[in-house]
Parts: C-alpha cells; structure tokens; sequence
C-alpha cells in the first residue's frame, strides 16, 4: 500500500477538486448506473446451518478453512480470515440461523468515507477493495454502520477484508461461490430488483412463514444484501436501528460546508509522510 510522490499529489488535487465543487468521489449513484446492481438473497427460514458457505467462500479467496463451530448464544463476526460467518440463535420460534457479510449497500458509507476510492462501488453492484489505492486510513471500518471491513493487523503487508460478492466470477457471468455451493438453496443471486420481487412473492404464497419485511429493501438506503426471515430480525443477530436513508446521505451537507483544509488533512499529513521518508532515504544515500 505504497504511496510515491506522484500519487500523492493526485490524490490532494481530486480531493480538492471533490471539496470545493459538491462533487463526490463515490462509484456513480445508484439512479446513475448503466448496470442493474446485482445482489443475493438469504433466505434464513431455508438454511439448515451446514456452514458450507464458510467453507466455500475460503476455499474461492485464498483464507483459512473456518475451525469454529456455531454454538447458540455466541455470536461470531467477521474478520480478516473470515469474509462471511453464520450463527445460530434460539428464538421465540425455536433455532434459527442467520449468515452474515458484507451488505453491500446502495450508497455505501465505506467508499464516502475512502479518499482515494480504494473502497469502490462497482457500476455491477459490490463493494470491492482496490489495494493499489489504498492509503491504510482505515476510515472505511470506522464509517461502516454494519461492522464489516477487517483490517490485518499482524500482516507485514495488511489489507482490508470483506466479501467481494465474488466480484471476479460475476462479471465472468458465474455466481458467489457461497450461491454457487448451497445444498438448502438458502441463497438465490440475481439483479437487485428481481430478488426484491421474489422475496415478495415468498412471503405473499407463505405469510405465517416469513416476516413480512424484506431486510436490506431499505435499510442504510438499500443493500444488494437482502433477508428473508420467520422471526423478528433482531432474533437472528441482524441491526434493526439502521436508518433507512444512505448514511453519506447525512454527511453530505456537512462536507460541503467544511473548509478544504479539514477534508485534505489525512492525505496532506500522509503526503509529508511520505517525502520526509524519500528525503532522509536520499540523504542517506548520499552520506
């Protein structure tokens, strides 16, 4: 996550530009996108809890084989070596499941909060890390109302984890190996909108099976992430305080009355970071 001299400076002057003119440095809006974002649909009251799509989505991004066996009453999170989880839980209609990743929302407050669009919205629908961008400020786990981007703390070379919506196979015209490999059929990927309307159909043919709400419809603005269940959601582990506008939503008359100098100062201070860095390296060389 090497910054030069050059990036630097183009990063301070997009920031600058993006600061003084309203303008964001976010993936397009979502009423903007040539693409219909893509999403997948869990449907909890489906999963028989067999922890295959742990299992699955280690063995597609290179992580750890997960060790942890679910117990009810322990709810596990996400981490670096984990991009999804699912837990199980004793509700008022006996055990539940409920897995849990990135949310991949609309107008993601991780990629608002990025200063250098290593957090990026894809015009296809994921929230994806870009590496070679990123300037380890970690503002994206901070900004995140669902606790989801994981920072590898004891890397020599860290980076940011979080589920891709196995970004590489979709624009391949394949499925999230975690849809991909669902022996219940718990989860169905599709464009955001169909989902939407089979979730609806679901619980229109089933009404004393599901909660009629769709989770994720409209939570932090929307998320390619939705959830069908048959008890409350907050039995199954999932946030029920979210707000349903954007979170950068909020922000954003704030940002644009900010003078620039508050908004440049992280990348200004890791600016001079870097040049006292190449400065003293030139210096030694020269001793």
């Amino acid at each position: 996550m090497d910054l030069n001299r050059r990036t630097f400076f183009r990063v301070l002057g997009a920031t600058g530009i993006a600061a003084a003119t309203g303008q964001r440095l976010a993936a397009a809006p979502p009423g903007g996108s040539l693409t219909e974002f893509s999403g997948i649909l869990y449907d909890s009251t489906l999963c028989a809890g067999c922890q295959n799509c742990e299992v699955t989505c280690a063995e597609a991004n290179g992580l750890p084989a997960p060790t942890a066996t679910m117990e009810a009453g322990v709810t596990r999170n996400t981490d670096e070596a984990h991009r999804t989880v699912v837990n199980t839980f004793t509700t008022s209609k006996g055990e539940a499941f409920c897995k849990k990743q990135c949310m991949h929302c609309n107008e993601p407050a991780c990629t608002a909060a990025c200063l250098t669009q290593a957090m990026y919205k894809t015009k296809e629908g994921p929230v994806i890390w870009r590496g070679e961008k990123c300037m380890g400020c970690r503002y994206c786990m901070v900004s995140c109302p669902f606790d989801i981007p994981k920072f590898e703390y004891h890397s020599a070379n860290p980076k940011i984890e979080k589920c891709t919506m196995c970004y590489e196979k979709m624009i391949d015209g394949k499925k999230p190996a975690c849809v991909e490999n669902c022996p219940a059929g718990a989860l169905v990927a599709g464009s955001r909108r169909e989902l939407i309307k089979e979730a609806r159909k679901r619980i229109a043919a089933n009404p004393d099976q599901y909660v009629d709400y769709i989770y994720g419809e409209h939570e932090a603005g929307g998320t390619g992430s939705l959830y069908l269940s048959g008890v409350p959601f907050d039995e199954i582990g999932l946030k029920t305080s979210i707000q349903t506008k954007s979170y950068p939503e909020l922000s954003k008359g704030f940002l644009y009355s900010v003078p620039t100098i508050f908004v440049l100062w992280p990348a200004l201070l890791l600016g001079l970071k870097e040049a006292t860095k190449n400065n003293n390296s030139n210096s030694e060389d020269h001793e």
